[in-house]
């Protein structure tokens, strides 16, 4: 069998090594976000903007993981133990892209605050793997409340966000988990979680453009920075 010249230059990328590393995201499937956002809304939101970044640079896109976890507190979807996500998913999959596309390293994009949980495990995952990892928590760390202003207005540019729903969306009996103001144990347990359901309750949240647009530009950003750090 001849061997094939692979073309790793062509096409958008900002450098034929580009494509060593491997982009994917970490959301959740299965976790409500009131009437205005659908269940998935993490995954989605995660997913958008690692393709573009991946589409822009030449990276290998390695879309999306299929599960999440999440803190024992916060009890709003269907979620894994951090054990299973880690050894069940994340590691097999990432081993299983290691061997067929001969990748040296992998960002994977969080859009899921509970996936926090395995950033302890960074180094145990590279040395199962033999992957340099990166995890890229840019769209967690400035989306703010749960299924509110943030979310809604990426939602919004994204094109997942029901507006017609959104008196719907803040009835906190019937949504507990927007803002999570009505998540009793969360709230209990975390007073970040406490404190940003105080101010959902006397403020409300909003939709905007603008600011989604920006959220999703500072994500942007960050991952691509990420990638040139690996180049």
């Amino acid at each position: 069998m001849n061997k094939i010249n692979l073309k790793y230059s062509s096409g958008n990328v900002i450098s034929k090594n580009v494509h060593k590393i491997g982009i994917i995201s970490l959301g959740s499937h299965r976790e409500n976000h009131g009437s205005a956002l659908p269940i998935d809304t993490d995954s989605k939101i995660a997913a958008n903007v690692a393709l573009r970044v991946a589409t822009d640079c030449g990276a290998t896109y390695l879309g999306i993981f299929y599960a999440a976890t999440e803190y024992s507190y916060v009890q709003h979807g269907h979620h894994l133990k951090k054990d299973d996500l880690i050894y069940n998913q994340i590691i097999p999959q990432l081993n299983n892209a290691r061997q067929m596309l001969d990748l040296e390293s992998v960002i994977i994009v969080n859009g899921h605050g509970g996936n926090n949980l395995i950033i302890d495990e960074i180094e145990n995952i590279e040395e199962k793997t033999s992957l340099h990892i990166i995890f890229n928590n840019s769209i967690i760390e400035n989306e703010g409340p749960h299924a509110c202003t943030g979310e809604l207005s990426m939602g919004k540019v994204l094109g997942i966000t029901d507006t017609q729903k959104l008196i719907e969306h803040g009835d906190f009996t019937r949504n507990p988990e927007v803002g999570m103001v009505g998540l009793k144990l969360a709230r209990e347990n975390e007073p970040i979680i406490d404190r940003e359901a105080n101010i959902i309750e006397k403020e409300g949240f909003k939709v905007d453009e603008e600011i989604g647009k920006q959220m999703l530009t500072n994500a942007y950003n960050s991952i691509l920075d990420d990638v040139k750090s690996l180049l």
